[in-house]
């Protein structure tokens, strides 16, 4: 599962973080994967309690968020959620292509470090 490296790279960004700001406890971290990541919360929620065992995110909640597909039309600039609605076309110009500018990656968004 391609969900325990991205895990794996998420709490170690999360630690860098927190050493980096001098933390001594982590109340939480939140990870944005876009929709067409591939990636499932569900195992990153499984992994998690093993990535973070003896580090200092031992105990700071996971929170995971989706990113929706944000599609951007390369015949009018348009930028738009391409759905079954709109047939995943441009609802401004019709236009088929485009690529997608959000909700592609997994992200470390934030941590929350505790006083």
């Amino acid at each position: 599962m391609h969900e325990m490296s991205y895990i794996s790279r998420m709490v170690s960004l999360a630690i860098e973080v927190a050493q980096d700001n001098n933390a001594k406890k982590v109340k939480e971290i939140e990870v944005l994967i876009g929709k067409t990541s591939g990636v499932m919360p569900y195992y990153m929620h499984k992994y998690y309690p093993d990535a973070v065992k003896g580090t200092i995110l031992e105990g700071a909640e996971l929170i995971c968020r989706e990113v929706p597909v944000k599609a951007l039309c390369e015949e009018c600039g348009c930028e738009y959620f391409p759905n079954k609605d709109n047939r995943y076309l441009c609802p401004e110009c019709g236009g088929r292509k485009a690529h997608i500018i959000e909700g592609k990656g997994v992200t470390l968004n934030n941590v929350v470090i505790e006083d």
